[in-house]
């Protein structure tokens, strides 16, 4: 799998989870945050995402993420 494709995996969960966003607006150099995601929503993102990959990134490995790059780096480290 490649970052690209998880970056798009993320997206897609983006878009599920928040109102009156798409695909093509996502900067993958913003988080989540900058699209209106509160925590809740971050959390369902973020699971979402791992559970289509098949991955598991503990809580405390997430803490220090500022925005959609950063979390798709990360994954790529347990795809």
């Amino acid at each position: 799998m490649t970052k690209e494709e998880v970056i798009q995996i993320i997206k897609k969960n983006i878009v599920e989870n928040l109102d009156d966003i798409s695909e093509e607006e996502i900067d993958p150099k913003k988080s989540m945050r900058d699209y209106g995601a509160n925590s809740l929503d971050m959390i369902e993102v973020v699971s979402s995402s791992m559970r289509e990959m098949n991955i598991k990134v503990p809580r405390s490995e997430l803490s220090d993420i500022n925005n959609i790059d950063e979390l798709a780096d990360k994954f790529m480290e347990y795809v």
